[in-house]
Protein backbone atom coordinates (compact mmCIF):
# COMPACT_ATOMS: atom_id res chain seq x y z
CA UNK A 1 0.00 0.00 0.00
CA UNK A 2 1.44 3.70 -1.41
CA UNK A 3 2.20 5.94 1.56
CA UNK A 4 0.33 9.46 0.73
CA UNK A 5 1.60 12.31 2.84
CA UNK A 6 -0.12 15.67 2.41
CA UNK A 7 1.80 18.57 1.62
CA UNK A 8 1.33 19.76 5.68
CA UNK A 9 2.54 16.22 7.03
CA UNK A 10 5.62 17.33 4.41
CA UNK A 11 6.50 20.49 6.34
CA UNK A 12 6.12 19.01 9.85
CA UNK A 13 8.76 16.31 8.69
CA UNK A 14 10.68 18.81 7.23
CA UNK A 15 10.34 21.32 10.05
CA UNK A 16 11.25 19.15 12.21
CA UNK A 17 14.82 17.36 10.67
CA UNK A 18 15.98 20.73 9.43
CA UNK A 19 15.04 22.61 12.70
CA UNK A 20 16.83 19.97 14.28
CA UNK A 21 20.44 21.02 12.67
CA UNK A 22 19.17 24.56 13.33
CA UNK A 23 19.20 23.76 16.50
CA UNK A 24 22.62 23.18 17.27
CA UNK A 25 24.07 25.67 14.73
CA UNK A 26 22.09 27.87 17.10
CA UNK A 27 23.72 26.25 20.50
CA UNK A 28 27.11 26.12 18.95
CA UNK A 29 28.97 29.35 20.36
CA UNK A 30 32.43 28.27 18.72
CA UNK A 31 31.64 30.24 15.87
CA UNK A 32 31.38 27.45 13.42
CA UNK A 33 27.71 27.83 12.88
CA UNK A 34 28.55 27.76 8.53
CA UNK A 35 30.28 24.61 9.64
CA UNK A 36 28.14 22.81 11.71
CA UNK A 37 24.71 24.24 9.34
CA UNK A 38 26.39 22.18 5.92
CA UNK A 39 27.54 19.48 7.77
CA UNK A 40 24.31 18.48 8.73
CA UNK A 41 22.39 19.35 5.90
CA UNK A 42 24.78 17.04 3.96
CA UNK A 43 23.49 14.69 6.47
CA UNK A 44 19.73 15.01 5.85
CA UNK A 45 20.80 15.31 1.87
CA UNK A 46 22.30 11.80 2.36
CA UNK A 47 18.80 10.16 3.31
CA UNK A 48 17.23 7.38 1.65
CA UNK A 49 13.63 6.30 1.19
CA UNK A 50 10.59 7.94 2.02
CA UNK A 51 12.26 10.52 4.39
CA UNK A 52 15.18 11.03 1.85
CA UNK A 53 12.39 12.01 -0.86
CA UNK A 54 10.94 14.35 1.62
CA UNK A 55 13.68 16.01 2.90
CA UNK A 56 15.22 16.34 -0.92
CA UNK A 57 11.88 18.45 -1.81
CA UNK A 58 12.57 22.16 -1.48
CA UNK A 59 11.48 22.68 2.16
CA UNK A 60 8.83 25.54 1.05
CA UNK A 61 6.53 26.64 4.27
CA UNK A 62 9.04 25.79 6.63
CA UNK A 63 9.19 28.10 9.15
CA UNK A 64 12.38 27.99 11.06
CA UNK A 65 12.51 31.65 11.80
CA UNK A 66 12.70 31.73 15.53
CA UNK A 67 14.79 34.90 16.94
CA UNK A 68 16.27 33.35 19.93
CA UNK A 69 17.11 29.58 20.37
CA UNK A 70 14.24 28.89 23.05
CA UNK A 71 11.58 30.51 19.83
CA UNK A 72 13.09 28.11 17.21
CA UNK A 73 12.63 24.78 20.33
CA UNK A 74 8.99 25.95 20.56
CA UNK A 75 8.76 25.45 16.66
CA UNK A 76 11.00 22.39 16.65
CA UNK A 77 10.94 20.27 19.62
CA UNK A 78 6.92 19.66 19.30
CA UNK A 79 7.49 19.18 15.46
CA UNK A 80 10.13 16.42 15.67
CA UNK A 81 7.16 14.86 18.04
CA UNK A 82 4.84 15.14 15.66
CA UNK A 83 7.01 13.76 12.85
CA UNK A 84 7.55 10.82 14.91
CA UNK A 85 3.96 10.16 15.75
CA UNK A 86 2.90 10.46 12.12
CA UNK A 87 5.41 8.34 11.06
CA UNK A 88 4.61 5.49 13.46
CA UNK A 89 1.30 5.81 12.43
CA UNK A 90 1.34 6.34 8.32
CA UNK A 91 4.73 4.60 7.71
CA UNK A 92 5.89 2.43 10.67
CA UNK A 93 9.08 1.79 9.08
CA UNK A 94 9.88 5.07 8.41
CA UNK A 95 9.63 6.18 11.92
CA UNK A 96 13.14 4.46 12.41
CA UNK A 97 14.57 6.23 8.96
CA UNK A 98 13.48 9.34 10.24
CA UNK A 99 14.72 9.18 13.89
CA UNK A 100 18.72 7.66 12.53
CA UNK A 101 18.36 10.57 9.94
CA UNK A 102 18.06 12.99 12.75
CA UNK A 103 20.10 11.78 14.86
CA UNK A 104 22.95 11.29 12.08
CA UNK A 105 22.28 14.97 10.85
CA UNK A 106 22.74 16.66 14.84
CA UNK A 107 25.85 14.33 15.67
CA UNK A 108 27.14 15.54 11.81
CA UNK A 109 26.71 19.52 12.87
CA UNK A 110 28.05 18.58 16.42
CA UNK A 111 30.65 16.93 15.45
CA UNK A 112 32.49 20.63 13.90
CA UNK A 113 34.05 20.48 18.00
CA UNK A 114 36.83 19.21 18.71
CA UNK A 115 36.50 16.17 21.12
CA UNK A 116 33.32 16.18 23.00
CA UNK A 117 30.25 18.53 22.46
CA UNK A 118 30.21 21.03 25.11
CA UNK A 119 27.79 20.81 27.75
CA UNK A 120 25.00 23.35 25.84
CA UNK A 121 25.02 21.64 22.46
CA UNK A 122 24.97 18.21 24.79
CA UNK A 123 21.83 19.24 26.46
CA UNK A 124 20.57 20.29 22.86
CA UNK A 125 21.46 16.66 22.08
CA UNK A 126 19.39 15.72 24.95
CA UNK A 127 16.25 17.69 24.17
CA UNK A 128 16.24 16.68 20.31
CA UNK A 129 16.70 12.71 21.41
CA UNK A 130 14.07 13.18 24.15
CA UNK A 131 11.42 14.87 21.60
CA UNK A 132 11.81 12.38 19.05
CA UNK A 133 11.39 9.48 21.70
CA UNK A 134 8.29 10.92 22.95
CA UNK A 135 5.74 9.61 20.29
Amino acid sequence: MPITLTAQDKITLRTAAYGAVSLIVAADATGKPHRAATDGSIALGSATGLVGHVLAEWPKGVNLSGKSVAELADLVLPALTAAMSLLKQQAPAEAGNFRSTVVVAVEAAARTHQGRPSPVLADMIRKITAALDAA
